[in-house]
């Protein structure tokens, strides 16, 4: 564990050589009946555990070992694929997680592959087909209020124009509840609008996709939360360290009182063309200040 940085107490390490530790496909509420769940959270794919094999080179394998944790989106345009793993808080306090991660677009094949684009050899063709990943919580307060803390990378826009910064998110995440009543249109899970995001100060800036979507290199993030202040303290990706202390975090103008102490993370990642995502994680771990 010596490549995290933990906070005085570890709560899970999860090397995926050994199993997916827990991460499990988000499934929205249904009263028994599977076609009653919300067409946003319909089809958020399962977790596989992949050596990284690619077409051109065989199986990359993990940072570590052999196996990382794979999220996979199908080649629909919007379609995202979520992980969740489910924890409750002990004490309100700082809580960190920690992971080395890849976001990659699925490489396209054959001469014509990429015919609308010019390839000189160096610039990645497979860099705008990346859509965007978010790390997000769902965290019930002893209180019993609730909220969802929603982190993005949006690397590039449905039109193909290239962000390549953190966002968060300026809107609830919309209940079933809420949607049933007809507050919310199906769309985006995180957001009641497709737009409630905000660039995260100081959040610019492109990751190392590398020359071709075959390459894979990992990338170091550390994300603390204060779950007594209902915030985000801090956000690392690799050198870049941005101060989250200040973004206001929506809350729920109701209790949740069936949700008392959950602590729940998320995985995901988003195409916004019709061609695969792919968000790999070698390993990752959540530490606590309790």
């Amino acid at each position: 564990m010596d490549k995290f940085n933990p906070l005085r107490r570890v709560l899970a390490y999860d090397d995926f050589d050994r199993g997916i530790n827990g991460w499990a496909e988000l499934c929205g509420n249904h009263d028994g009946d599977l076609s009653a769940v919300r067409p946003s959270f319909a089809d958020l794919r399962p977790p596989q555990l992949s050596t990284c094999t690619f077409f051109d080179i065989g199986s990359h394998g993990a940072m570590d070992g052999t196996y990382a944790l794979k999220l996979a989106t199908r080649p629909v345009p919007g379609h995202t694929a979520c992980l969740i793993k489910r924890l409750t808080l002990a004490k309100e306090a700082l809580v960190q997680f920690e992971m080395y991660f890849a976001a990659k677009a699925e490489a396209r094949q054959g001469p014509d592959a990429y015919r609308d684009r010019t390839w000189d050899g160096n610039q990645d063709l497979s860099e705008r087909d990346l859509g965007s990943f978010t790390i997000s919580n769902d965290i019930g307060r002893l209180d019993g209020s609730r909220y969802h803390v929603a982190l993005r990378y949006l690397n590039a826009t449905a039109e193909g124009k290239l962000v390549q910064g953190w966002h968060y998110k300026t809107s609830l995440q919309p209940t079933t509840k809420m949607q049933l009543t007809g507050q919310v249109p199906a769309g985006d899970f995180h957001t009641v609008g497709e737009d409630d995001w905000e660039p995260v100060p100081g959040g610019g800036g492109a990751l190392c996709l590398n020359e071709v979507p075959t390459k894979i290199n990992w990338h170091y993030l550390r994300w603390t939360v204060d779950t007594a202040a209902g915030r985000s303290v801090e956000l690392q990706v690799n050198d870049r360290v941005m101060d989250l202390r200040d973004i206001p975090v929506p809350v729920y103008p109701h209790p949740y009182t069936g949700l008392r102490g959950l602590f729940n993370l998320l995985l995901d990642v988003r195409t916004n063309t019709n061609v695969r995502n792919f968000l790999f994680v070698d390993s990752c771990l959540i530490s606590v200040d309790w």
